[in-house]
């Protein structure tokens, strides 16, 4: 499954890329987020309960950081696996570019899902990851609102 999409942030290019790289913002931001913990420099371990169509599932999720062009872009890797509900994996690539108004985002999504996420079928599992991103954007750029 590909996902792509923009998102224009209040604040400048430095502050969001402070803020994408701050657990604790991410923790805020990340719907369904229990915690998330910076293991190292470029990695993340964090604990996440999602509901897919009939699919709800605590995941334990690690992230990889490469291909750093601070503060430009780089590219997240991770799996979640939630057990019996399956597991997710993929990789976004996200560009960070200045504009009149802020910060534009731009990312592009390639995920895959296995077992019974799965089986409820891409077009759900599509919807409902872009619903979690629309989520996760709004609540990022309301830290930055809430900054000014």
């Amino acid at each position: 499954m590909e996902m792509q999409g923009e998102f224009t942030l209040p604040a400048g290019r430095e502050a969001v890329w402070t803020a994408l790289n701050d657990p604790e913002v991410l923790m805020r931001c990340i719907p369904g987020c229990e915690s998330i913990e910076r293991v190292s420099d470029t990695q993340f371990d964090a604990q996440m309960s999602a509901k897919i169509g009939p699919v709800k599932a605590k995941f334990a999720t690690a992230i990889e950081m490469s291909e750093l062009n601070p503060p430009a872009s780089y590219t997240l890797s991770g799996q979640g696996k939630g057990g019996a509900a399956g597991f997710a994996k993929g990789a976004a690539r996200v560009s960070l570019s200045e504009v009149e108004n802020g910060t534009q985002l731009t990312y592009e999504v390639d995920m895959q899902v296995g077992g019974k996420l799965a089986q409820i079928g891409s077009r759900l599992v599509a919807g409902a990851a872009r619903k979690l991103a629309d989520q996760f954007f709004a609540a990022f750029s309301a830290e930055f609102e809430r900054a000014a």
